[in-house]
């Protein structure tokens, strides 16, 4: 599956320059940037988390875990946990399971960043396929989305 078109007609709608780049197939995000042949570090991924009833987006380095408990400073909720794929895999209907990409502004999601990806110049990630990634400017990224920026990143 090629890049989500609901993506790629947004970006081009926006006049955004990105880059697709192929891979073979990975699923995990550290795979990934092993497939692709980038650091961890330079891979976001996306978890989708739970926030009472509602989800988000969590958008982290790929060589990251989420903090939960950093994440519900951020939200501002007592209840914030990381979702089960079976909970949010019919919320991206045009995504492979688990390659959505970081635009919760188009799943009606809100979307929270982690300061190390915002502090990178490039944001790369997976755009709907377990076969591609995306890479495009950061501040275009968060000019598009909007993402909301805080620390929820912990290193192993």
């Amino acid at each position: 599956m090629p890049i989500v078109r609901r993506l790629k007609e947004f970006l081009e709608k926006e006049g955004v320059a990105y880059r697709v780049t192929p891979h073979v197939e990975a699923f995990t995000a550290q795979e990934t940037a092993a497939a692709a042949r980038i650091s961890g570090k330079a891979l976001a991924k996306v978890v989708v988390v739970r926030r009472g009833g509602t989800f988000a987006l969590a958008v982290l380095p790929a060589a990251c875990k989420v903090s939960t408990e950093h994440l519900r400073g951020i939200l501002g909720a007592p209840d914030v946990s990381l979702a089960r794929e079976a909970d949010f895999v019919p919320l991206f209907p045009d995504c492979d399971a688990g390659a959505m990409p970081p635009f919760g502004n188009l799943y009606g999601l809100e979307t929270f960043v982690d300061q190390e990806v915002a502090a990178l110049p490039e944001i790369v990630f997976r755009a709907g396929s377990h076969q591609e990634l995306v890479a495009m400017p950061y501040a275009d990224y968060a000019r598009l989305v909007k993402p909301r920026v805080g620390h929820f990143c912990v290193h192993d």
